[in-house]
């Protein structure tokens, strides 16, 4: 994950301003897109297509300019309480492009306001449905329209369980999932979230933007639609074996920790795995691999608005010829160490002076050697039962 974030700053989104757009569906929509990406993948094509489209409205300009924008999707098929929740976390520059003597034009637009969010809403939801009626997924009833989707496996079962927030197997199956809630968390207040509109279950945020100085902020913003589903510092387990996830934030009801049997944890866990041979990272418009802007616009490409990133390099002899689109090396465990926890181990702690790595010892029995011969033994491994112990003590609700 932290490779994927640095290759969307480094390699993919350019010096411009962009802008988080979450689109979230309803729960049935969301079984649907769980049990079915290539479903997904068609509706966001016209998703795509809608906001893009607004941009070019925003900008004053139309399709037969051949203006264009980017789009780095995200699929995520998690909530924070480890439900089934598929969504949409898009990567969007706040404007389009068009090409004008073989040079790219950026054509910047302002934020949108909550009177274009619902129409464009309104638009998405219609484009959404239409192509789920054509594909014969939806069906458009007398009092309003229900999808034509049947269970096929068990999959099927446990991610319409996860959805619904209901335990899938075991003693307790089609309960409600058990919550722990503080009363003093309530919170009573229904005050609409800025620059988010919602309508049918579908729900849009455009809250959180980028400036192009602000790229450590954009890596971040990389970093979050790119985690993982589960937090392993707020998993634990109690005395029971109970396994307890606490909330980063409290829900508005107070739940502060949700609670699974060790087998609808599992459960859960599988319901979260995607459908072999579904990629839950897209690229459309101008960062798509086969776009003819993708050379011009994306950072280190022929672009001469981006030769001011490259690092400094040792001129090649004329008569080589370079390869701009060859693969770059991945980031080494001491860049990533610098990048990720600001930890720099080319730097001496005594003198100041550089370092360089010379060899990495990964033989546990190798690195044990040579801790005793230092006189500095390393710990025991700790055993799974020593580990369970020291969560369940470290957690508060162990006595529950």
């Amino acid at each position: 994950m932290i490779e994927t974030s640095a290759n969307l700053v480094d390699h993919v989104i350019p010096d411009v301003p962009v802008r988080q757009w979450v689109l979230s569906f309803p729960w049935p929509l969301r079984l649907l897109f769980a049990s079915r990406p290539d479903a997904l993948s068609r509706c966001l094509a016209v998703i795509t297509r809608a906001i893009e489209t607004g941009l070019i409205q925003q900008a004053g300009l139309t399709r037969a300019s051949r203006a264009r924008t980017g789009v780095v999707t995200l699929i995520q098929r998690f909530g924070s309480a480890l439900n089934l929740n598929v969504h949409l976390h898009m990567i969007i520059p706040d404007g389009v492009y068009t090409m004008e003597r073989n040079q790219p034009r950026f054509h910047r637009v302002n934020a949108p306001d909550r009177q274009h969010l619902e129409k464009l809403l309104n638009r998405i939801i219609a484009r959404v449905m239409r192509r789920l009626v054509k594909d014969g997924l939806l069906i458009q009833g007398q009092e309003q329209p229900w999808l034509d989707f049947q269970k096929t496996d068990t999959l099927d079962t446990l991610n319409a369980a996860s959805t619904r927030y209901r335990v899938a197997i075991g003693p307790g199956a089609g309960g409600r999932t058990l919550t722990l809630k503080n009363p003093g968390l309530v919170r009573s207040n229904t005050q609409p979230k800025p620059f988010t509109v919602d309508r049918d279950g579908f729900s849009l945020n455009v809250a959180v933007a980028c400036q192009p100085h602000q790229r450590q902020r954009l890596e971040r913003l990389c970093r979050y639609v790119t985690r993982p589903a589960i937090c392993l510092e707020r998993l634990s387990t109690d005395a029971d074996g109970k396994v307890i996830y606490e909330l980063k934030h409290p829900f508005r009801d107070g739940t502060t920790h949700i609670l699974f049997t060790a087998e609808d944890f599992l459960a859960r866990l599988a319901a979260l795995v995607p459908r072999p041979r579904a990629n839950l990272t897209r690229y459309h418009g101008v960062f798509a691999p086969n776009s003819p802007f993708r050379r011009a616009v994306v950072p280190g490409s022929a672009n001469p608005a981006h030769k001011k990133r490259k690092k400094p390099t040792t001129p090649a002899p004329a008569e080589e010829s370079v390869d701009r689109d060859s693969p770059t090396a991945p980031l080494t465990w001491a860049e990533r160490l610098k990048r990720v926890f600001d930890i720099d181990i080319s730097v001496c702690p005594l003198c100041g002076g550089t370092l360089r790595v010379i060899a990495d010892v990964t033989d546990p029995d190798v690195i044990q050697r040579i801790l005793v011969h230092l006189k500095q033994r390393a710990p025991p491994a700790a055993t799974p039962r020593q580990t369970q112990l020291q969560a369940v003590q470290s957690d508060p609700f162990a006595a529950t």
